[in-house]
């Protein structure tokens, strides 16, 4: 018995093999490329129809689909295991079964990763596993580069993001990320509809980048002859729509951020946004919390979460909510932090080895104390309340203390996961703040908006989502690479692809 799985790798020469077996089949005229192939069943479906105590006869016939994942040859006849978008499924193949000289002229000279579909009936083997006895084959798909070494994996990072095809085939864990990523998305839009809120979309091209402060991508329209943004959030054509009387909207899409890479970003990520009309950041909070908790609930089936480290984040209950001003007093041990001046917060922020730059504006050098020692602490669910208003000039400023907005940062693992607002929707104090906004990022004043505000929108909640995160959180991830099927990577040179 000879088992294939163990003799694969990238080189050349078993290029140059499959190479030659695919000009001889052509020779053949045998067409390794089909235009179809039948399938009555996948692999899980099939499985499913198999009938305990029928004698083989009595069973269900099926005709899969899939690639070839494991090739083992026996002389005269072969197991084989092919993998579908469910998963793999076992198949026998005897010689005596297909037509005279297929099985040693032709089937045992396939190869792994070749696509075939398979028609027989369900047996179950000596081991117990579900097998379909085919009764028929046909190529329809000839790989021509092999997989990866079955046993050890797609395991180098690069090639795993580079060639996400290869991980995906190769690494069920990879698989099953990336299939619950589905159904997190899903869910989400269900609790939404549910709660009679509109699902709308808004332009990816931006005359100005606003919503945010982050630096844009910019591009030129030829047919405009202008410069346009990839947006940077979904935020300011979102509120247009509480302008035009939608009074529950949001919107699940990509945005665009021309800076850094790390294990929390990458440059496009997947974003939900959602404004409420007649609610405040309070609203959003119970909404956040049974949207988290719901999808939680019913794609991974738990409140409770296990990290790789044994840590366990609970979603249940009452989640914690701590006022930003107090969680910076308590980390800096100092009641007085806030009437410092600039100098001495910067000097006390060094004092706590925090790299700080010495230009940064006096709320930015606080900020970086809750990013740097604060939020990395905060691995239960909590939401930080009551930022300083030089962060978001697109919130309403807090009435019993002017120098916070009213909103929340929701904070899990240690990181933010989705911030939320009782939206500015006073026209004057808007366009005050935009203009008083500082900082090396400074938002464009969107003059179209401001006159959207004019026209009057009603008072307002509204919650943005970093999907990405929410989903390392939920499946323990790694990294956001992770979470995105192709992540952003500088282009290989021509010699190193």
């Amino acid at each position: 018995m000879t088992d294939t799985t163990a003799n694969q790798d990238n080189s050349h020469d078993l290029y140059a093999v499959r190479l030659q077996k695919l000009e001889n089949l052509c020779k053949e005229d045998r067409n390794p490329f089909l235009a179809n192939c039948a399938q009555t069943h996948t692999s899980a479906e099939a499985i499913k129809l198999y009938q305990e105590g029928s004698a083989d006869e009595d069973q269900p016939r099926v005709a899969i689909a899939g690639r070839i994942t494991v090739f083992r040859v026996m002389g005269k006849a072969s197991f084989i295991k092919i993998q579908d978008r469910d998963g793999p499924i076992q198949c026998y193949v005897t010689r005596d079964e297909l037509p005279e000289g297929e099985y040693n002229t032709y089937f045992k000279k396939l190869d792994l990763g070749d696509i075939i579909g398979v028609e027989g009936r369900l047996f179950k083997t000596k081991t117990g596993e579900i097998t379909v006895r085919a009764e028929c084959y046909t190529l329809v798909s000839k790989a021509l580069r092999p997989l990866p070494e079955k046993w050890a994996g797609l395991t180098d990072d690069d090639k795993i993001y580079r060639q996400r095809y290869l991980d995906l085939i190769v690494n069920a864990e990879s698989r099953q990320r990336f299939r619950q990523r589905s159904q997190i998305i899903k869910e989400m839009r269900k609790y939404l509809w549910e709660r009679d809120f509109t699902e709308v979309e808004t332009p990816m091209l931006q005359s100005v980048a606003g919503g945010a402060a982050a630096r844009p991508f910019i591009t030129h329209s030829n047919a405009l002859d202008c410069q346009f943004y990839m947006r940077i959030a979904l935020e300011l054509y979102l509120k247009r729509m509480l302008v035009a009387g939608e009074d529950r909207v949001f919107e699940i899409g990509r945005v665009f951020r021309n800076e850094g890479l790390s294990r929390r970003h990458n440059p496009e990520f997947t974003m939900l946004e959602l404004y409420q009309a007649y609610t405040d950041f309070r609203g959003m909070m119970e909404l956040t919390q049974g949207l988290i908790q719901h999808v939680a609930k019913t794609v991974i089936g738990s409140l409770e979460i296990a990290r790789p480290d044994g840590v366990v984040i609970n979603l249940d209950g009452e989640w914690r909510e701590a006022k930003y001003k107090d969680l910076i007093i308590e980390a800096t041990g100092d009641a007085e932090w806030f009437t410092h001046d600039r100098g001495t917060k910067l000097e006390k922020a060094r004092a706590l080895n925090i790299e700080v730059n010495g230009e940064l504006e006096d709320y930015e050098i606080t900020n970086n104390v809750f990013e740097k020692i604060i939020e990395p602490t905060l691995i239960q669910p909590t939401f930080v309340t009551h930022i300083p208003r030089e962060l978001c000039p697109l919130a309403k400023i807090t009435q019993d203390d002017e120098t916070t907005i009213d909103v929340f940062e929701l904070c899990i693992n240690g990181q933010e996961i989705a911030p939320a607002y009782s939206e500015q929707n006073d026209p004057i104090i808007q366009r005050k703040m935009f203009a008083d906004q500082v900082g090396e990022e400074q938002q464009d004043m969107d003059t179209d908006f401001l006159n959207a505000l004019e026209h009057g929108m009603p008072p307002a909640g509204g919650m943005g989502l970093g999907i990405d995160r929410l989903i390392i959180l939920l499946t323990g991830a790694e990294s956001i690479r992770d979470t995105i099927l192709f992540p952003s990577l500088k282009p290989l040179n021509p010699s190193e692809s």
